[in-house]
């Protein structure tokens, strides 16, 4: 007993194991972010602030990386409490699908049973509406996804288009050329 008490007050654990400050020092593989936090920062403040300009309802903004995971949400003040769960939905189901979500519903509009297995399969991360937008590298190829939701969709996906613009990205649908009136489902 006298043993095992001297190396714990070591830093040693009962079989000599080391402690988990050297454990963690091993040197580590770095892992390559495609979609950097000061980018999707950047994204979900202008998206925000364009929506401030245009006087629109109070927005929740979700940036996903390639891989689905949350890098940036925000939620403005006055935003109902499902809103980041309807924009995590949008951007999530236009990475599964590779398209964007206003596209999803285009292609989909006739095929409420498929809908409904994607909203199965994707534990209900799924929402077919306009304000999911992919973002794209130099290349074209997808490094996350945007959703937005708190206000018409096409609203939605105008202000999350403007944010992958100013981070300097290209995105899924395209910017159109120039600004007009967005009319859409709430969403």
């Amino acid at each position: 007993r006298g043993k095992q008490a001297g190396r714990r007050a070591r830093g040693r654990g009962p079989r000599g194991a080391a402690p988990l400050e050297e454990a963690m020092s091993l040197p580590l593989v770095p892992i390559k972010t495609l979609l950097p936090l000061a980018q999707a920062d950047a994204i979900a403040t202008v998206a925000l602030e364009e929506a401030r300009r245009l006087g629109l309802s109070p927005l929740a903004v979700c940036v996903l990386d390639s891989g689905g995971h949350d890098v940036v949400v925000k939620r403005e003040d006055g935003c109902g409490i499902m809103r980041t769960d309807v924009a995590r939905a949008k951007a999530w189901g236009a990475l599964g699908m590779g398209a964007s979500s206003r596209t999803l519903g285009t292609m989909l509009g006739d095929r409420p049973a498929f809908v409904g297995a994607l909203c199965a399969a994707s534990d209900g991360r799924f929402a077919p509406v306009p304000g999911g937008v992919l973002v794209l590298d130099a290349d074209g190829a997808a490094v996350g996804a945007v959703g937005v939701s708190g206000d018409v969709s096409a609203k939605d996906e105008a202000v999350a288009l403007a944010g992958i613009a100013a981070a300097g990205l290209a995105s899924s649908p395209a910017p159109p050329p120039a600004e007009g009136g967005a009319a859409g489902a709430a969403s």
